[in-house]
Protein backbone atom coordinates (compact mmCIF):
# COMPACT_ATOMS: atom_id res chain seq x y z
CA UNK A 1 0.00 0.00 0.00
CA UNK A 2 2.82 2.68 0.93
CA UNK A 3 4.95 2.01 -2.66
CA UNK A 4 1.45 2.26 -4.06
CA UNK A 5 0.83 5.20 -2.88
CA UNK A 6 4.19 6.93 -3.38
CA UNK A 7 3.88 5.35 -7.06
CA UNK A 8 0.43 7.29 -7.73
CA UNK A 9 2.10 10.27 -6.36
CA UNK A 10 5.55 9.87 -8.37
CA UNK A 11 3.15 9.04 -11.63
CA UNK A 12 1.35 12.34 -11.10
CA UNK A 13 4.66 14.09 -10.47
CA UNK A 14 6.27 13.51 -13.36
CA UNK A 15 2.98 14.34 -15.26
CA UNK A 16 2.85 17.68 -13.60
CA UNK A 17 7.25 18.19 -14.38
CA UNK A 18 6.57 17.34 -18.07
CA UNK A 19 4.09 19.88 -18.43
CA UNK A 20 5.92 22.84 -16.63
CA UNK A 21 9.10 21.55 -18.44
CA UNK A 22 6.61 22.12 -22.04
CA UNK A 23 5.80 25.05 -21.08
CA UNK A 24 8.74 26.48 -19.63
CA UNK A 25 11.15 25.03 -22.59
CA UNK A 26 8.68 26.58 -25.03
CA UNK A 27 9.12 29.79 -23.83
CA UNK A 28 13.08 29.50 -23.58
CA UNK A 29 12.99 28.12 -27.77
CA UNK A 30 10.93 31.65 -28.22
CA UNK A 31 13.93 33.73 -26.25
CA UNK A 32 16.43 32.09 -28.04
CA UNK A 33 18.02 29.97 -25.26
CA UNK A 34 19.54 33.14 -24.64
CA UNK A 35 19.81 32.74 -20.47
CA UNK A 36 19.83 36.71 -19.91
CA UNK A 37 16.31 36.87 -22.37
CA UNK A 38 14.60 33.79 -20.51
CA UNK A 39 15.63 35.13 -16.99
CA UNK A 40 13.62 38.79 -17.81
CA UNK A 41 10.80 36.85 -18.97
CA UNK A 42 10.61 34.49 -15.91
CA UNK A 43 10.72 37.57 -13.84
CA UNK A 44 8.01 39.85 -16.07
CA UNK A 45 6.32 36.61 -15.75
CA UNK A 46 6.89 35.34 -12.46
CA UNK A 47 3.58 35.88 -10.39
CA UNK A 48 1.76 34.11 -13.14
CA UNK A 49 4.36 30.98 -12.75
CA UNK A 50 3.89 31.38 -9.11
CA UNK A 51 0.22 31.17 -9.37
CA UNK A 52 -0.19 27.81 -11.80
CA UNK A 53 2.46 25.92 -9.57
CA UNK A 54 3.01 27.10 -6.11
CA UNK A 55 -0.07 25.03 -5.17
CA UNK A 56 2.37 22.04 -5.24
CA UNK A 57 3.73 22.93 -2.31
CA UNK A 58 0.53 21.54 -0.62
CA UNK A 59 1.80 18.34 -0.92
CA UNK A 60 4.56 17.57 1.84
CA UNK A 61 1.85 19.02 4.26
CA UNK A 62 -0.31 16.18 3.31
CA UNK A 63 2.10 13.66 3.20
CA UNK A 64 3.81 14.59 6.66
CA UNK A 65 0.28 14.47 8.38
CA UNK A 66 -1.95 11.43 7.08
CA UNK A 67 1.21 9.50 5.85
CA UNK A 68 -0.20 7.15 2.34
CA UNK A 69 -4.04 8.88 2.35
CA UNK A 70 -1.59 11.68 1.69
CA UNK A 71 -0.10 10.67 -0.70
CA UNK A 72 -3.13 9.81 -2.77
CA UNK A 73 -4.46 13.83 -1.89
CA UNK A 74 -0.98 15.08 -2.95
CA UNK A 75 -1.26 13.45 -6.31
CA UNK A 76 -4.86 14.98 -6.70
CA UNK A 77 -3.01 18.15 -6.10
CA UNK A 78 -0.48 17.50 -8.60
CA UNK A 79 -2.86 16.07 -11.46
CA UNK A 80 -4.70 20.03 -10.40
CA UNK A 81 -1.20 21.73 -11.16
CA UNK A 82 -1.17 19.99 -14.27
CA UNK A 83 -4.37 21.06 -15.21
CA UNK A 84 -3.25 24.49 -14.62
CA UNK A 85 -0.63 24.09 -17.17
CA UNK A 86 -1.59 22.43 -19.73
CA UNK A 87 -0.52 23.91 -22.99
CA UNK A 88 -2.59 25.73 -24.73
CA UNK A 89 -2.58 26.92 -28.26
CA UNK A 90 0.31 28.68 -30.18
CA UNK A 91 1.25 30.97 -32.65
CA UNK A 92 4.48 29.14 -32.61
CA UNK A 93 4.09 25.73 -31.23
CA UNK A 94 7.41 24.14 -29.47
CA UNK A 95 9.38 22.36 -31.84
CA UNK A 96 10.62 19.50 -30.39
CA UNK A 97 14.13 19.63 -31.72
CA UNK A 98 16.98 17.58 -30.93
CA UNK A 99 18.10 20.00 -28.49
CA UNK A 100 14.54 20.35 -26.91
CA UNK A 101 14.79 16.15 -26.48
CA UNK A 102 18.33 16.24 -24.41
CA UNK A 103 16.84 19.15 -22.03
CA UNK A 104 14.20 16.86 -21.59
CA UNK A 105 16.25 14.28 -20.90
CA UNK A 106 17.95 16.54 -18.23
CA UNK A 107 15.49 18.16 -16.46
CA UNK A 108 13.66 14.46 -15.84
CA UNK A 109 16.93 12.95 -14.68
CA UNK A 110 17.31 15.76 -12.03
CA UNK A 111 13.49 15.43 -10.98
CA UNK A 112 14.32 11.66 -10.01
CA UNK A 113 16.33 12.89 -7.06
CA UNK A 114 12.97 13.22 -5.17
CA UNK A 115 11.26 10.20 -6.18
CA UNK A 116 14.52 8.31 -4.86
CA UNK A 117 13.96 9.68 -1.72
CA UNK A 118 10.44 8.30 -1.42
CA UNK A 119 10.67 4.57 -2.60
CA UNK A 120 14.18 3.73 -0.82
CA UNK A 121 14.17 5.99 2.38
CA UNK A 122 10.34 5.46 3.36
CA UNK A 123 10.93 7.53 6.38
CA UNK A 124 11.66 10.02 4.16
CA UNK A 125 8.86 9.83 2.37
CA UNK A 126 7.31 13.64 3.14
CA UNK A 127 10.89 15.19 2.47
CA UNK A 128 10.63 13.13 -0.94
CA UNK A 129 7.48 15.54 -1.50
CA UNK A 130 8.61 18.36 -0.14
CA UNK A 131 11.42 17.57 -3.18
CA UNK A 132 8.83 17.27 -5.63
CA UNK A 133 7.08 20.60 -4.52
CA UNK A 134 10.03 22.69 -5.17
CA UNK A 135 10.86 20.63 -8.28
CA UNK A 136 7.93 21.69 -9.91
CA UNK A 137 7.24 25.48 -8.19
CA UNK A 138 11.12 26.21 -9.52
CA UNK A 139 10.83 24.48 -12.81
CA UNK A 140 11.56 27.59 -14.83
CA UNK A 141 15.04 28.30 -13.05
CA UNK A 142 15.81 24.56 -12.98
CA UNK A 143 15.20 24.14 -16.58
CA UNK A 144 18.03 26.81 -17.12
CA UNK A 145 20.26 24.80 -14.88
CA UNK A 146 19.74 21.51 -16.61
CA UNK A 147 20.46 23.57 -19.95
CA UNK A 148 23.77 24.74 -17.93
CA UNK A 149 24.56 21.25 -17.15
CA UNK A 150 23.91 20.10 -21.22
CA UNK A 151 26.24 23.33 -22.22
CA UNK A 152 29.44 21.41 -23.24
CA UNK A 153 27.46 18.68 -25.04
CA UNK A 154 25.58 21.47 -26.58
CA UNK A 155 28.29 23.37 -27.72
CA UNK A 156 29.92 20.14 -29.10
CA UNK A 157 27.35 19.48 -31.69
CA UNK A 158 26.87 22.80 -32.58
CA UNK A 159 30.66 22.30 -33.36
CA UNK A 160 30.20 19.18 -35.54
CA UNK A 161 27.28 21.15 -37.50
CA UNK A 162 29.03 24.38 -37.77
CA UNK A 163 32.12 22.30 -39.12
CA UNK A 164 30.05 20.03 -41.40
CA UNK A 165 28.70 23.25 -42.95
CA UNK A 166 32.19 24.88 -43.21
CA UNK A 167 33.28 21.84 -45.10
CA UNK A 168 30.14 21.76 -47.89
CA UNK A 169 30.84 25.74 -48.50
CA UNK A 170 34.09 24.75 -48.87
CA UNK A 171 33.90 22.34 -51.64
CA UNK A 172 31.75 24.92 -53.94
CA UNK A 173 34.20 27.77 -54.65
CA UNK A 174 32.21 29.07 -57.05
CA UNK A 175 29.06 30.31 -54.88
CA UNK A 176 28.66 33.82 -54.87
CA UNK A 177 27.24 34.45 -50.80
CA UNK A 178 24.80 37.68 -50.75
CA UNK A 179 24.48 38.95 -46.80
CA UNK A 180 21.61 40.77 -46.17
CA UNK A 181 20.70 42.28 -42.59
CA UNK A 182 18.85 44.98 -41.26
CA UNK A 183 16.75 46.39 -38.26
CA UNK A 184 13.79 45.37 -40.65
CA UNK A 185 13.40 44.77 -44.05
CA UNK A 186 16.18 41.62 -44.65
CA UNK A 187 13.28 38.98 -44.76
CA UNK A 188 11.47 41.12 -47.65
CA UNK A 189 14.40 41.95 -49.51
CA UNK A 190 15.88 38.45 -49.22
CA UNK A 191 12.57 37.08 -50.77
CA UNK A 192 12.91 39.78 -53.58
CA UNK A 193 16.26 38.68 -54.32
CA UNK A 194 14.90 35.18 -54.48
CA UNK A 195 12.91 36.00 -57.22
CA UNK A 196 14.57 38.72 -59.28
CA UNK A 197 18.20 36.26 -59.47
CA UNK A 198 16.37 33.10 -60.62
CA UNK A 199 16.03 34.97 -63.81
CA UNK A 200 19.33 34.22 -64.78
CA UNK A 201 20.94 32.32 -61.56
CA UNK A 202 20.02 28.99 -59.66
CA UNK A 203 19.42 30.72 -56.17
CA UNK A 204 19.33 29.34 -52.23
CA UNK A 205 17.90 31.75 -49.67
CA UNK A 206 17.62 30.63 -46.06
CA UNK A 207 13.92 29.89 -45.72
CA UNK A 208 11.35 31.76 -43.28
CA UNK A 209 13.12 33.19 -40.27
CA UNK A 210 16.16 31.49 -40.09
CA UNK A 211 18.99 33.97 -39.94
CA UNK A 212 21.10 32.87 -36.91
CA UNK A 213 24.08 31.03 -37.06
CA UNK A 214 22.54 27.64 -36.38
CA UNK A 215 19.13 28.76 -38.70
CA UNK A 216 21.94 29.09 -41.40
CA UNK A 217 24.07 26.28 -40.70
CA UNK A 218 21.08 23.82 -41.02
CA UNK A 219 20.11 25.79 -44.88
CA UNK A 220 23.56 24.47 -45.73
CA UNK A 221 23.46 21.18 -44.24
CA UNK A 222 19.97 20.48 -46.00
CA UNK A 223 19.61 22.29 -48.72
CA UNK A 224 22.65 23.61 -50.22
CA UNK A 225 23.46 22.14 -54.34
CA UNK A 226 26.45 22.03 -56.19
CA UNK A 227 24.25 23.39 -58.91
CA UNK A 228 23.28 26.13 -56.64
CA UNK A 229 25.09 29.46 -57.92
CA UNK A 230 23.89 32.26 -55.59
CA UNK A 231 22.83 31.75 -51.58
CA UNK A 232 21.28 34.61 -50.26
CA UNK A 233 21.96 34.56 -46.44
CA UNK A 234 19.82 36.46 -43.82
CA UNK A 235 21.48 37.53 -41.27
CA UNK A 236 19.90 38.36 -37.91
CA UNK A 237 21.32 40.07 -34.55
CA UNK A 238 20.08 40.50 -30.92
CA UNK A 239 23.81 41.21 -29.53
CA UNK A 240 27.43 42.43 -30.59
CA UNK A 241 28.96 39.55 -32.45
CA UNK A 242 26.04 37.61 -34.03
CA UNK A 243 26.34 39.02 -37.94
CA UNK A 244 30.40 38.47 -37.83
CA UNK A 245 29.59 35.20 -36.22
CA UNK A 246 27.49 34.05 -39.58
CA UNK A 247 30.15 35.84 -41.66
CA UNK A 248 32.87 33.97 -40.12
CA UNK A 249 30.58 30.94 -41.46
CA UNK A 250 29.49 31.75 -44.74
CA UNK A 251 32.14 34.67 -45.89
CA UNK A 252 29.72 37.02 -48.17
CA UNK A 253 30.84 38.47 -51.06
CA UNK A 254 28.56 40.66 -51.10
CA UNK A 255 26.47 42.45 -48.80
CA UNK A 256 23.07 44.35 -48.00
CA UNK A 257 21.98 46.61 -44.78
CA UNK A 258 18.27 47.46 -45.64
CA UNK A 259 18.21 50.02 -42.60
CA UNK A 260 19.20 51.45 -39.01
CA UNK A 261 16.42 51.69 -36.39
CA UNK A 262 15.58 50.94 -32.63
CA UNK A 263 15.18 47.17 -33.24
CA UNK A 264 15.71 44.78 -29.82
CA UNK A 265 16.85 47.72 -28.03
CA UNK A 266 16.58 45.05 -24.89
CA UNK A 267 19.64 43.66 -25.73
CA UNK A 268 21.21 46.22 -28.14
CA UNK A 269 21.04 48.95 -25.29
CA UNK A 270 21.83 51.57 -28.18
CA UNK A 271 21.64 52.25 -31.76
CA UNK A 272 25.35 52.78 -31.58
CA UNK A 273 25.43 48.93 -30.89
CA UNK A 274 22.91 48.01 -33.49
CA UNK A 275 24.77 50.06 -35.99
CA UNK A 276 28.04 48.04 -34.62
CA UNK A 277 26.09 44.84 -35.27
CA UNK A 278 25.00 45.32 -38.77
CA UNK A 279 27.98 47.02 -40.24
CA UNK A 280 30.00 43.45 -38.87
CA UNK A 281 28.48 42.47 -42.58
CA UNK A 282 30.29 45.32 -44.55
CA UNK A 283 33.45 45.24 -42.25
CA UNK A 284 33.64 41.35 -43.61
CA UNK A 285 33.14 41.75 -47.33
CA UNK A 286 36.39 40.71 -49.37
CA UNK A 287 38.54 43.61 -50.89
CA UNK A 288 36.90 43.18 -53.62
CA UNK A 289 33.30 42.51 -52.76
CA UNK A 290 30.45 44.93 -52.87
CA UNK A 291 28.28 46.51 -50.15
CA UNK A 292 24.99 47.75 -50.88
CA UNK A 293 23.19 50.04 -48.33
CA UNK A 294 20.11 52.28 -47.91
CA UNK A 295 21.06 55.78 -48.85
CA UNK A 296 17.97 57.14 -47.20
CA UNK A 297 18.63 55.84 -43.94
CA UNK A 298 21.13 58.42 -42.21
CA UNK A 299 23.52 56.10 -40.35
CA UNK A 300 24.24 54.06 -43.49
CA UNK A 301 24.65 57.18 -45.76
CA UNK A 302 26.87 58.46 -42.98
CA UNK A 303 28.65 55.40 -42.43
CA UNK A 304 32.50 54.59 -44.64
CA UNK A 305 33.23 50.84 -45.88
CA UNK A 306 36.07 49.81 -47.38
CA UNK A 307 34.85 48.22 -50.24
CA UNK A 308 33.03 49.34 -53.16
CA UNK A 309 29.87 50.62 -52.49
CA UNK A 310 26.37 51.09 -54.33
CA UNK A 311 23.68 52.85 -53.07
CA UNK A 312 20.10 52.84 -53.62
CA UNK A 313 16.62 54.30 -52.26
CA UNK A 314 14.14 56.98 -52.99
CA UNK A 315 15.91 60.14 -52.22
CA UNK A 316 19.26 59.26 -53.40
CA UNK A 317 22.21 56.09 -54.44
CA UNK A 318 23.02 55.04 -57.75
CA UNK A 319 19.85 52.77 -57.83
CA UNK A 320 17.11 55.39 -57.41
CA UNK A 321 13.68 55.19 -57.26
CA UNK A 322 11.57 58.33 -58.74
CA UNK A 323 8.11 59.52 -60.26
CA UNK A 324 6.23 56.97 -57.20
CA UNK A 325 2.87 56.35 -57.33
CA UNK A 326 1.62 54.70 -54.05
CA UNK A 327 -1.86 53.47 -53.89
CA UNK A 328 -4.51 50.93 -52.49
CA UNK A 329 -3.96 48.68 -55.66
CA UNK A 330 0.08 48.79 -55.79
CA UNK A 331 3.12 50.37 -56.99
CA UNK A 332 4.62 52.16 -59.74
CA UNK A 333 7.96 53.55 -59.70
CA UNK A 334 10.64 54.21 -61.95
CA UNK A 335 14.29 53.27 -62.07
CA UNK A 336 17.38 54.38 -63.83
CA UNK A 337 14.89 54.97 -66.98
CA UNK A 338 12.80 52.07 -66.25
CA UNK A 339 9.53 51.81 -64.95
CA UNK A 340 8.04 48.90 -62.50
CA UNK A 341 5.12 47.82 -61.26
CA UNK A 342 4.02 45.65 -58.72
CA UNK A 343 0.73 44.98 -56.49
CA UNK A 344 2.68 45.04 -53.37
CA UNK A 345 1.53 47.51 -50.59
CA UNK A 346 3.27 50.39 -48.66
CA UNK A 347 5.77 52.92 -50.05
CA UNK A 348 8.60 51.48 -47.93
CA UNK A 349 8.31 48.46 -50.60
CA UNK A 350 9.96 50.60 -53.38
CA UNK A 351 13.00 50.93 -51.32
CA UNK A 352 13.07 46.80 -50.55
CA UNK A 353 12.54 46.09 -54.63
CA UNK A 354 15.01 49.05 -55.48
CA UNK A 355 17.84 46.86 -53.26
CA UNK A 356 16.92 43.68 -55.21
CA UNK A 357 16.96 45.96 -58.14
CA UNK A 358 20.65 46.96 -57.75
CA UNK A 359 21.78 43.86 -56.82
CA UNK A 360 20.53 41.76 -59.51
CA UNK A 361 21.35 44.40 -61.85
CA UNK A 362 24.91 44.79 -60.64
CA UNK A 363 25.46 40.81 -61.44
CA UNK A 364 24.22 41.36 -65.10
CA UNK A 365 20.30 41.03 -65.22
CA UNK A 366 19.31 43.79 -67.65
CA UNK A 367 16.82 46.04 -65.83
CA UNK A 368 14.09 45.35 -68.54
CA UNK A 369 14.33 41.96 -67.57
CA UNK A 370 13.80 42.65 -64.17
CA UNK A 371 10.40 44.17 -64.96
CA UNK A 372 8.49 41.25 -65.21
CA UNK A 373 9.69 39.53 -61.90
CA UNK A 374 8.82 42.87 -59.93
CA UNK A 375 5.39 42.61 -61.23
CA UNK A 376 4.82 39.16 -60.35
CA UNK A 377 6.31 39.75 -56.66
CA UNK A 378 4.19 38.27 -53.87
CA UNK A 379 3.71 39.90 -50.40
CA UNK A 380 5.96 38.24 -47.80
CA UNK A 381 3.52 36.67 -45.41
CA UNK A 382 2.15 38.79 -42.53
CA UNK A 383 4.12 41.88 -43.84
CA UNK A 384 1.39 44.28 -45.29
CA UNK A 385 -0.02 41.15 -46.62
CA UNK A 386 -3.93 41.89 -48.15
CA UNK A 387 -6.75 39.45 -46.96
CA UNK A 388 -9.90 39.27 -47.85
CA UNK A 389 -12.22 41.26 -50.10
CA UNK A 390 -15.01 43.11 -51.13
CA UNK A 391 -16.30 45.17 -48.04
CA UNK A 392 -13.90 43.38 -45.78
CA UNK A 393 -10.46 43.68 -45.88
CA UNK A 394 -7.12 43.11 -44.01
CA UNK A 395 -3.94 44.32 -44.01
CA UNK A 396 -1.66 41.76 -42.07
CA UNK A 397 1.05 43.29 -40.54
CA UNK A 398 1.22 41.02 -37.85
CA UNK A 399 5.51 40.57 -37.79
CA UNK A 400 7.32 41.99 -35.36
CA UNK A 401 6.63 45.70 -35.43
CA UNK A 402 9.01 48.74 -35.47
CA UNK A 403 8.30 51.91 -35.56
CA UNK A 404 9.47 52.84 -39.46
CA UNK A 405 7.17 49.42 -39.96
CA UNK A 406 4.80 50.57 -38.10
CA UNK A 407 4.62 53.76 -39.77
CA UNK A 408 4.96 52.34 -43.32
CA UNK A 409 1.34 50.60 -42.30
CA UNK A 410 -0.38 53.61 -40.53
CA UNK A 411 -0.27 55.07 -44.19
CA UNK A 412 -0.87 52.50 -46.45
CA UNK A 413 -4.46 52.14 -44.19
CA UNK A 414 -4.70 55.55 -44.71
CA UNK A 415 -4.50 55.05 -48.34
CA UNK A 416 -7.82 52.95 -48.69
CA UNK A 417 -11.31 54.56 -48.42
CA UNK A 418 -14.11 52.47 -45.90
CA UNK A 419 -13.94 52.22 -42.12
CA UNK A 420 -10.56 52.26 -41.43
CA UNK A 421 -9.83 50.28 -37.95
CA UNK A 422 -6.42 49.54 -36.17
CA UNK A 423 -5.81 46.23 -34.77
CA UNK A 424 -2.28 46.31 -32.48
CA UNK A 425 -0.87 45.20 -29.07
CA UNK A 426 2.27 47.73 -30.05
CA UNK A 427 5.96 47.44 -30.05
CA UNK A 428 8.07 45.55 -27.89
CA UNK A 429 11.73 44.52 -27.27
CA UNK A 430 12.19 48.56 -27.32
CA UNK A 431 13.95 48.56 -24.12
CA UNK A 432 13.98 51.91 -22.06
CA UNK A 433 12.37 53.47 -25.08
CA UNK A 434 9.24 51.06 -25.74
CA UNK A 435 6.78 53.64 -23.49
CA UNK A 436 8.15 56.43 -25.48
CA UNK A 437 7.95 54.57 -28.64
CA UNK A 438 4.27 53.47 -28.51
CA UNK A 439 3.03 56.68 -27.23
CA UNK A 440 4.53 58.13 -30.76
CA UNK A 441 3.26 55.33 -32.50
CA UNK A 442 -0.32 55.89 -31.00
CA UNK A 443 0.08 59.98 -31.90
CA UNK A 444 0.73 59.17 -35.26
CA UNK A 445 -2.02 56.31 -35.63
CA UNK A 446 -4.41 59.01 -34.87
CA UNK A 447 -3.89 60.39 -38.35
CA UNK A 448 -4.63 57.44 -40.31
CA UNK A 449 -7.75 54.91 -38.46
CA UNK A 450 -11.33 55.92 -37.20
CA UNK A 451 -11.42 53.01 -34.79
CA UNK A 452 -8.75 51.49 -32.61
CA UNK A 453 -8.65 48.27 -31.08
CA UNK A 454 -6.08 47.89 -28.47
CA UNK A 455 -4.47 44.36 -27.45
CA UNK A 456 -3.40 43.84 -23.98
CA UNK A 457 -5.15 45.77 -20.84
CA UNK A 458 -1.23 46.70 -19.77
CA UNK A 459 0.95 46.59 -23.30
CA UNK A 460 -1.41 49.06 -25.01
CA UNK A 461 -1.36 52.24 -22.26
CA UNK A 462 1.14 54.35 -23.99
CA UNK A 463 -0.45 53.79 -27.00
CA UNK A 464 -3.83 55.05 -26.04
CA UNK A 465 -2.53 58.03 -24.19
CA UNK A 466 -0.62 59.01 -27.84
CA UNK A 467 -3.93 58.07 -29.48
CA UNK A 468 -5.85 60.83 -26.95
CA UNK A 469 -3.19 63.33 -26.93
CA UNK A 470 -3.47 63.68 -30.45
CA UNK A 471 -6.97 64.29 -30.33
CA UNK A 472 -8.66 61.03 -30.96
CA UNK A 473 -11.69 60.03 -29.58
CA UNK A 474 -11.79 58.26 -26.32
CA UNK A 475 -15.54 56.42 -27.14
CA UNK A 476 -13.79 55.65 -30.80
CA UNK A 477 -11.06 53.14 -28.96
CA UNK A 478 -11.72 49.85 -27.39
CA UNK A 479 -9.48 47.14 -25.58
CA UNK A 480 -8.95 43.77 -25.84
CA UNK A 481 -7.18 40.97 -23.68
CA UNK A 482 -6.79 38.70 -27.35
CA UNK A 483 -5.87 39.69 -30.72
CA UNK A 484 -8.77 37.13 -31.85
CA UNK A 485 -11.09 39.05 -29.63
CA UNK A 486 -9.66 42.32 -31.23
CA UNK A 487 -10.90 41.45 -34.58
CA UNK A 488 -14.05 40.14 -33.32
CA UNK A 489 -14.34 43.82 -31.65
CA UNK A 490 -13.37 45.59 -34.97
CA UNK A 491 -15.79 43.07 -36.82
CA UNK A 492 -18.59 44.88 -34.63
CA UNK A 493 -17.95 48.65 -34.99
CA UNK A 494 -20.79 49.72 -37.34
CA UNK A 495 -19.89 50.44 -40.54
CA UNK A 496 -21.46 52.06 -44.16
CA UNK A 497 -19.20 50.44 -46.71
CA UNK A 498 -15.83 48.86 -46.87
CA UNK A 499 -14.01 48.34 -43.42
CA UNK A 500 -10.43 47.82 -43.44
CA UNK A 501 -8.23 46.48 -41.10
CA UNK A 502 -4.61 47.50 -40.60
CA UNK A 503 -3.17 44.22 -38.48
CA UNK A 504 -0.05 45.98 -36.85
CA UNK A 505 1.79 43.25 -34.96
CA UNK A 506 0.90 40.38 -33.10
CA UNK A 507 2.89 39.10 -30.00
CA UNK A 508 4.74 36.15 -29.93
CA UNK A 509 3.73 33.63 -27.61
CA UNK A 510 6.25 34.86 -24.89
CA UNK A 511 4.84 38.05 -23.98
Amino acid sequence: MAYAAFGALTLCYYLCAFLLFRKNVHMFQLNGYKHPVHKKWIKDNLEELLLRSVWALGAVLLVKKWGDLGCFLAAALFLITAALNLPKKAKKPLVFTARVKRLCLTFLLIGVIPVLFGFFAPEGRAFGALLMSFFLVFAPWLLLGADKLNRPMEKAVDRHYIRDAQRILSEDAQLKVIGVTGSYGKTSVKFFLEKLLSVQYNVLVTPLNYNTTLGVVRTIRENLRPTHEIFVCEMGARNIGDIKEICDLVHPQMGVITAIGPQHLESFKSIANVVKTKFELADALPPDGVFFGNMDDEEIRNRKVGVRTVGYGTLRGDYRAEDIRCDEHGLRFTVRGVEFETKLLGKHNVQNITAAIAVANTLGIPLEKLRQPVRRLEAVEHRQQLRGSGDRLIIDDAYNSNPAGAQAALETLGMFAGLRILVTPGMVELGEKQTELNTAFGRQAAGFCDRAVLVGKKQSVPIRAGLVEAGFPEEHIRVADTVEEAIAMADAFPAEGRRVILLENDLPDNY
